[in-house]
């Protein structure tokens, strides 16, 4: 092959392989028939995504969705917990990663909508970071929701960022 066709080829190759892709979990230390809860993790093209290059502070390119939850069957309130389950290993890529993490919730009128709490304020700004790993909300029962990444920055020590964050979703009935 060509060096000036194999040089771009090598390089595309090199990007691909440092972009950081996230990876979910989720779920619920409840039996499926004492509560019924539906959780599921995002299509990998839902996803966000970012690309990271080393020594450099960027941020979300695309926002994305993490998981979707159906608690429509579910009376009394629960509580979400998004945990960052392997930090250890993005300390090693990442000088600092804050995540804004999003709720929404599903009306037949709007589709999703910012997710409101008891009170009918929106549920505040949560930030996911390396340094307290986890998140949680408050949800009310007969709904459909979905956890998103609507923003973020980070920065990244060495190409690639290291590890791709993996998250995990705990739902615990309240």
């Amino acid at each position: 092959m060509p060096r000036k066709v194999l040089k771009p080829f090598l390089s595309l190759l090199v990007i691909l392989l440092l972009v950081p892709w996230p990876v979910a979990f989720a779920s619920s230390d409840t039996d499926a028939t004492s509560i019924p809860v539906r959780i599921e993790a995002s299509e990998p093209s839902a996803a966000p995504s970012w690309q990271a290059f080393g020594g450099a502070i960027s941020g979300i390119d695309n926002p994305g969705d993490l998981f979707y939850l159906d608690v429509t069957r579910h009376a009394t309130d629960i509580l979400l917990t998004l945990y960052l389950t392997n930090a250890k290993d993005l300390v090693h890529g990442y000088r600092y990663l804050i995540l804004e993490i999003g709720l929404y919730s599903w009306t037949d009128e709007s589709g999703w909508q910012r997710a409101l709490s008891r009170d009918g304020c929106p549920v505040p700004d949560a930030y996911l970071t390396l340094r307290n790993g986890q998140v949680s909300f408050l949800v009310a029962g007969y709904r459909k929701y979905k956890v998103t990444i609507d923003d973020g920055s980070f920065y990244a020590a060495h190409a690639g960022g290291g590890s791709s964050p993996q998250f995990y979703l705990e739902v615990t009935p309240v």
